[in-house]
C-alpha cells in the first residue's frame, strides 16, 4: 500500500488566465478538483491534483469585475503529468489583439502535445485560444454554439463538433460552455479517480451526474445519484466503497437510519431502482472492471461481491450486458 501510495504523480493543472476570464469556466472545474482531493485524503489516498493560476499578467480583472492578484507567470518548463486549462471570455467573437492574449498564445505555440503526459482540456471559447495558438488542427472539438463557425474559421483544420457537452480526443478535451467545463472535468476525474470519488464530488457540489452525447452509457457508479436525499446517497456511498460486503436490504436500512421497508420507497421515489437492483449493478460494474484488468471470471466474481461465477453470470445476463464474463465482446 505504501509504495502504490508513493508512486502516485499528481497531476499540475494549470488554469491560463486572461483579463475578463468567465468567472464560472475556471472557478466550477477548480472547486470540483479541490474536493476531489479532500475526499481522497479523507479515504487516506493522497491528492491528485495540483492547482495553479498563471497568466502572462500578475493581475487581471475578471468577467464579473472581480480583481484576481498573484497570478504565476506562465512557466517556461512543465512538469508531468499537466492539464493547461483554457477558459473563455464575453463577447461575440474572441478578440486576440491585446498584449496579454498575445503573450498567452506565445506561450502556447511552445506547448507540445504529443508529450504523453500533457493535455490541453478547453471550456466554452478556451478552444478559440487553442485555435489561435495552432494547438487544434486534426483534433475533434466543440465550444460554445456562438463559436463554433468562428471555431471553424479559425482553424480549418479541426473537425467542430456541434450540440455536444464535450468531446474527448486525447490529449485534447474540450467542453460546450461554462457549466459543460465541470461535466468534463467530472468526466476526466473518473478516468483519474474513479467512478465513486467522482459520485461522491458531484453529490458535494449538488451536481446532476450527466454524460456527453459522444460518451458510454453512464455507469451505474454515477448513474441513480440525481437526487438530493442524505440518508441514499449515505447508502450509496457505503454500496459504492465496499461493493463486496454482505449487504442485504436491513443492513442497507441500517446505514440509512430507517426501516427495510422504507429504504425501498426511498430507493424507487429517488433513484428509480430497487435497493438490491442498485447494489447487483454497481456490483456488476466492478467485475466488469475487474475482467477489464486482466482478473478470470472467479476473480472478478469474488472481488465484486458475487457468491459464485454462476451468480456473476446470471447478473450479467440478467442486466442485459452483450457476451459472457468470459468473453464480453461476443454476441
Amino acid at each position: 500500500m505504501t509504495r502504490q501510495t508513493a508512486a502516485i504523480t499528481p497531476i499540475q493543472v494549470l488554469f491560463a488566465l486572461l483579463p475578463d476570464s468567465l468567472a464560472l469556466d475556471w472557478a466550477g472545474p477548480a472547486e470540483a478538483l479541490r474536493i476531489a482531493n479532500q475526499a481522497l485524503l479523507a479515504q487516506g489516498q493522497p491528492e491528485r491534483f495540483v492547482l495553479r493560476f498563471v497568466g502572462p499578467v500578475s493581475e487581471a480583472v475578471s468577467s464579473v469585475g472581480l480583481r484576481l492578484a498573484g497570478l504565476e507567470a506562465l512557466p517556461d518548463k512543465l512538469t508531468e503529468p499537466t492539464w493547461v486549462v483554457l477558459v473563455g471570455q464575453p463577447g461575440a467573437t474572441i478578440p486576440v489583439q491585446s498584449e496579454a492574449t498575445q503573450g498567452l498564445l506565445h506561450w502556447l505555440r511552445g506547448l507540445r502535445l504529443q508529450t504523453h503526459k500533457l493535455e490541453l482540456m478547453t471550456v466554452c471559447a478556451g478552444a478559440l485560444l487553442a485555435a489561435h495558438a495552432g494547438l487544434l488542427a486534426g483534433h475533434h472539438v466543440t465550444t460554445h454554439h456562438h463559436h463554433l463557425a468562428e471555431l471553424q474559421t479559425v482553424e480549418p483544420a479541426c473537425h467542430v463538433v456541434e450540440n455536444r457537452v464535450f468531446v474527448e480526443d486525447a490529449p485534447v478535451y474540450s467542453s460546450a460552455g461554462v457549466t459543460t467545463g465541470v461535466d468534463l472535468t467530472l468526466h476526466r476525474m473518473a478516468q483519474i479517480c474513479g467512478e465513486p470519488i467522482t459520485a461522491l464530488v458531484a453529490q458535494t457540489m449538488v451536481v446532476a451526474m450527466r454524460r456527453g452525447p459522444n460518451d458510454p452509457e453512464l455507469s451505474p457508479f454515477l448513474a441513480y445519484r440525481n437526487h438530493l436525499h442524505p440518508a441514499l446517497h449515505r447508502v450509496q456511498d457505503a454500496i459504492s466503497s465496499q461493493p463486496a460486503a454482505e449487504w442485504h436490504l436491513a443492513s442497507m436500512a441500517a446505514v440509512a437510519c430507517t426501516s427495510p421497508r422504507h429504504l425501498t420507497r426511498l430507493f424507487m421515489a429517488h433513484a428509480d431502482i430497487a435497493p438490491l437492483q442498485y447494489l447487483r449493478r454497481i456490483r456488476l460494474a466492478v467485475a466488469q472492471t475487474a475482467l477489464q484488468s486482466g482478473r478470470n471470471v472467479t476473480q472478478a466474481a469474488a472481488l465484486a461481491g458475487f457468491s459464485s461465477d454462476t451468480q456473476l453470470r446470471r447478473a450479467w445476463h440478467q442486466l442485459g450486458e452483450t457476451g459472457t464474463p468470459s468473453n464480453p465482446n461476443s454476441l
